[in-house]
């Protein structure tokens, strides 16, 4: 065991090489380690601070996550006021900022600095000794929601600030945001549990600072960059906003990289234009840019106007949401048979763009916002995301408006349209058919897990289909040399090869061809199983949802999309024309040995690299004794086998409390059984 002296040395070397990281990563985003190290040495942390609790303290980067939520959030008074901002909508107004400056200043020489407008919510932190003691929001200005707990837990903000000559109190001012990564990921989370997506990342940002239990918090990606400060009890900081900024960022605080230091109007202009070109590619939303006169003097000297600097001023983008009529409700096809509502509008300027269509999302959300042909709606326009119906306004709704009916057949094929039992989404389960999914299903059943068809990649796919060649994926057994010798970089020699390949490919497996045919949820584990079960393809087909449902790894909504996949006659004729007319075989399956699958019902998860075999070699003996091996790790998860570099998954199984077996474990086990 450390001992306690040796055991306080290693943790005091270990905060600071993990906050010397925490440094490069999120302010110099230069980071110098890959995530499994920089894991490595937060474990090691963690491990040392629970054989010796007495030596954690609240600055240590393994307390990042808060304890127990809390009952409501307390009253925090600025010491230092929170100003709004006057807002600039065009260019004359800008103009006109700049003259006032100038004449407020009577023509001494000045230096602006412009910088990006996060669309996120204002945050105050406050150090005392280098330390975070307190996190509030801007409130009304004087006085903020007390939100120190949840603050804690965002990996960009430092718990304890770096280097020298920090003031003994330091407010510093921000933007709490959500990258525009997280809040997909956040949205499309929500969506598959069926609960409400934010509507945009600063209302994520705002509501997830706002939770009453800081662990959630943790988990929502939160990012911060730096604009000022506010009560500062030494005067240590320089004299002019750039410098400022700079001295904030050397004492570990993230700031913007977008940062500019601009001498007169017309540079403010260009910075407006510029930034505003690249606003889609930036990793987070804006809605505008905000200018200040850079040095602190001169700003004394402009002073405020009621609650607003008169040296500053925001530069406000075009506006992102706007009014507009619906016109239709027409039903779109993704290519893996997703339904989308979309909302014909009358044509409607917003953010910039015209905008005549947008996503209604599901039947769910259609239902929920009670959207209708006819309606006034708002649209909103988020960077480059498709524009989406917020509301509908009542009040301007015609009387003989009707509620949105979901069709069931899918408008591109006739296919009927299922939606499983606890999820939002509806599909098309004409998979084999459909011209929305045509290049997808051809793909797929291409591919190397399929039918292994050599050569036949996704561009060659996609100028089959593009030139008429192939409308299914029985097609594929149709194409002769000659069609294939006059496409684009298709020699006489790839051509051979690949009419040789699709010949090779009839010679296949039940459980290969049950994949490759793409029925929704059944991967190569799920399909193999069915092989398994029933060892003929007619009897899958011929299968009911209570016979499906005997088949370990296919529950209700699996054996759902089964029964609904071959109800489709045009699915059915397309399977017959690859087995009766193009030849397609596959060896006899033998019925299963339940005594030769000792480990049904067991589940397991491979993670990192093993070294006496390959994964895939490792899952299919696994799979022979009739386990499971899934690709992530739950309560439900019997063991995770960790190899060499194993990461995030050995972390959950650890937290979950899942047995853990190491290679040698898994070898001999199979030694063992096999």
């Amino acid at each position: 065991m450390t001992m306690p002296v040796e055991a306080a040395q290693r943790i005091a070397e270990l905060r600071t090489e993990i906050n010397h990281h925490n440094y490069l990563y999120y302010v110099m985003d230069a980071p110098e380690l890959p995530d499994v190290e920089y894991d490595r040495l937060l474990r090691e942390l963690q491990s040392i601070e629970q054989l010796h609790p007495e030596l954690i303290v609240p600055e240590s980067p393994t307390q990042r996550v808060g304890g127990e939520p809390i009952a409501a959030f307390g009253q925090i008074q600025h010491q230092v006021p929170m100003l709004s901002l006057d807002n600039a909508f065009s260019d004359e107004e800008v103009v006109a900022f700049a003259q006032r400056v100038d004449k407020g200043l009577s023509g001494a020489g000045l230096t602006f600095v412009a910088e990006p407008k996060l669309d996120g919510l204002a945050i105050s932190m406050r150090y005392e000794q280098g330390v975070l003691i307190q996190a509030a929001t801007r409130g009304d200005g004087l006085t903020g929601e007390n939100v120190t707990h949840n603050v804690r837990t965002i990996k960009a903000i430092p718990l304890q600030l770096l280097g020298d000559r920090v003031p003994d109190v330091l407010e510093v001012r921000g933007e709490i945001y959500m990258p525009k990564s997280a809040f997909e990921a956040l949205n499309r989370l929500a969506l598959e549990n069926d609960e409400k997506p934010f509507a945009n990342p600063r209302n994520a940002a705002a509501g997830s600072l706002r939770q009453l239990d800081p662990r959630i918090t943790a988990k929502r990606s939160l990012a911060m960059y730096c604009y000022g400060t506010g009560e500062v009890s030494e005067r240590v900081l320089p004299d002019n906003h750039l410098a400022i900024l700079e001295q904030l960022k050397c004492w570990g605080l993230p700031v913007s990289p977008e940062v500019r230091a601009v001498t007169d109007v017309q540079g403010l202009l260009q910075y407006y234009r510029d930034i505003g070109e690249r606003r889609q590619a930036l990793p987070y939303e804006i809605d505008g840019v905000v200018y200040k006169v850079a040095d602190v003097n001169q700003r004394q000297a402009l002073g405020f106007v009621a609650r607003a600097p008169r040296w500053a001023i925001a530069h406000k983008f075009p506006a992102q949401e706007e009014l507009t009529t619906v016109q239709a409700i027409e039903l779109q096809v993704g290519r893996t048979g997703a339904i989308t509502p979309v909302a014909r509008l009358e044509p409607v300027h917003v953010g910039g763009v015209i905008v005549s269509n947008a996503t209604l999302h599901n039947e769910d959300e259609i239902k929920r916002k009670d959207v209708r042909v006819g309606d006034t709606v708002i649209v909103r326009r988020a960077g480059d995301v498709i524009p989406e119906v917020v509301s509908s306004v009542l009040s301007r709704r015609p009387d003989n408006t009707t509620a949105f009916v979901m069709p069931t057949h899918c408008p591109v094929c006739g296919s009927d349209i299922l939606k499983a039992e606890g999820e939002a989404v509806a599909r098309c389960t004409g998979g084999l058919i459909c011209g929305a999914q045509r290049k997808e299903a051809i793909k797929h059943f291409a591919s190397r897990k399929a039918m292994d068809i050599d050569g036949l990649g996704d561009k060659l796919v996609e100028q089959l289909v593009d030139l008429g060649l192939i409308h299914d994926i029985a097609d594929l057994f149709k194409l002769e040399h000659c069609q294939l010798t006059g496409m684009e970089r298709m020699g006489e020699k790839s051509a051979k090869n690949l009419i040789e390949a699709i010949a090779k490919s009839k010679q296949t497996t039940l459980a290969r061809f049950l994949f490759a045919i793409g029925i929704r949820e059944v991967g190569e584990a799920t399909a193999q199983s069915l092989a398994r079960h029933f060892t003929t393809f007619d009897a899958i087909v011929g299968a009911d949802l209570e016979a499906l449902k005997q088949v370990a790894d296919v529950g209700p909504v699996v054996a759902a999309h089964i029964v609904a996949f071959f109800q489709q006659s045009h699915n059915l004729e397309v399977i017959r024309k690859l087995i009766d007319q193009h030849g397609l075989v596959w060896p006899v399956v033998e019925a299963v040995d339940e005594s030769s699958q000792p480990l049904k019902g067991q589940t397991f998860v491979l993670t990192g690299t093993l070294q006496s075999m390959g994964r895939v070699d490792a899952k299919n003996r696994l799979q022979v004794l009739g386990a499971k091996v899934s690709g992530s790790v739950s309560k439900k998860t019997s063991y995770v086998v960790a190899g060499a570099d194993a990461g995030s998954k050995l972390t959950k199984a650890e937290a979950l409390g899942v047995t853990i077996l190491s290679e040698e474990e898994l070898v001999a086990c199979l030694i063992d059984l096999e």
